[in-house]
């Protein structure tokens, strides 16, 4: 059996089965479904190929080449979708049009499968989707402080105290600074970060607070999305403050180990912005190996920058708690007892 589903239906009644996505590796690259296996009808070359000859010839040639290059990989779909949802129950997906989902489903029915489910208009309706949910209002509770806070581990503890937590910057693969992709795997495309964003925050309760961490619109190369940014702005702010002393410890204990070419790079990248002296001085400590001076360098930089967006928000959103150490779990527990 064969059926044509739209995604609404897909994410109301079917997202435990599996997904496949037949679209080439570079279109799957781009972004993808988050939960989608990529089962690609045609390489990217292919694929070029294929779409020259839609638009130069017809579409009639587009599909007798299309054919040839699938013809040998027919048995190979099988078995890797047989492999992929052993149960014989799969939904299917292409860019938009569903050439390639439709036949690809025809070929499973054929040969076994039970229940096919073709998304229509493929991964676009996808993507459509997606941006009209970070339309949907959200119950959120920021979590800010000064660089050095440790917000992204308070987040953690705070998640594996039963909070639910959208941790934005582990989805970006990047801390939000100069220093931030240090030592962590390449950045998503921005539509893939969308993308996984939404798996993140459809999976929540909406009627219980989740906790994100407090962010500039940019975290590295991935930009959140706007409306979900600007609704975040909207919440208030629990803002944490912990002393630059202890800031600069817990920044230290971090960052100490990475490479220091690394770090005199992404000094480099902030010299404008920490002025030249500074930045050349900063340089000389951490030759020095004085990480201590140079993270308060850096920090006066830093502690400028989050509080002039900061002063963006409305006074009355505020809300401001001394913490003396940087603790996780410890500020965690008190950010949970502030609502009991």
């Amino acid at each position: 059996m064969k059926k044509i589903i739209s995604i609404d239906f897909y994410y109301q009644n079917l997202r435990h089965i599996p997904l496949i996505d037949v679209r080439s590796p570079g279109e799957f690259a781009k972004g993808h479904i988050p939960n989608a296996t990529n089962l690609e009808l045609f390489t990217d070359e292919e694929r070029a190929v294929v779409g020259t000859a839609y638009k130069k010839e017809s579409k009639e040639k587009a599909i007798e080449i299309g054919f040839e290059y699938v013809k040998p990989k027919l048995s190979q779909f099988i078995t890797k979708s047989f492999e992929i949802a052993p149960n014989k129950e799969v939904a299917i997906h292409c860019w938009r049009g569903g050439m390639r989902s439709n036949a690809f489903a025809d070929h499973l029915v054929e040969n076994g499968f039970t229940k096919v489910y073709v998304i229509e208009k493929g991964y676009k309706a996808f993507r459509n989707y997606v941006l009209q949910f970070f339309e949907h209002p959200f119950n959120f509770k920021i979590l800010g402080g000064y660089t050095g806070t440790g917000k992204t581990e308070i987040l953690h503890s705070l998640k594996k105290k039963g909070q639910q937590v959208i941790d934005l910057e582990g989805l970006a693969s990047h801390r939000g600074s100069a220093f931030g992709g240090i030592n962590l795997p390449p950045q998503p495309t921005t539509e893939q970060f969308e993308n996984n964003l939404f798996y993140e925050v459809q999976s929540l309760n909406p009627k219980l607070p989740t906790w994100v961490e407090d962010e500039s619109r940019l975290i590295g190369n991935v930009a959140i999305p706007e409306a979900f940014y600007n609704k975040m702005k909207e919440m208030p702010v629990y803002f944490l403050e912990v002393p630059l002393e202890e800031r600069a410890k817990h920044l230290v204990a971090n960052y100490a180990s990475f490479s220091h070419d690394k770090l005199a790079d992404a000094i480099g990248r902030i010299t404008k912005r920490l002025g030249y002296d500074n930045a050349k001085f900063a340089k000389e400590e951490l030759e020095m190996r004085n990480y201590k001076k140079v993270v308060e360098i850096t920090l006066v930089y830093y502690d400028k920058y989050y509080l002039k967006g900061l002063q963006k928000r409305e006074n009355s959103k505020i809300l401001k708690f001394k913490i003396p150490t940087v603790n996780p779990e410890e500020t965690a527990n008190f950010l949970i007892n502030l609502f009991n």
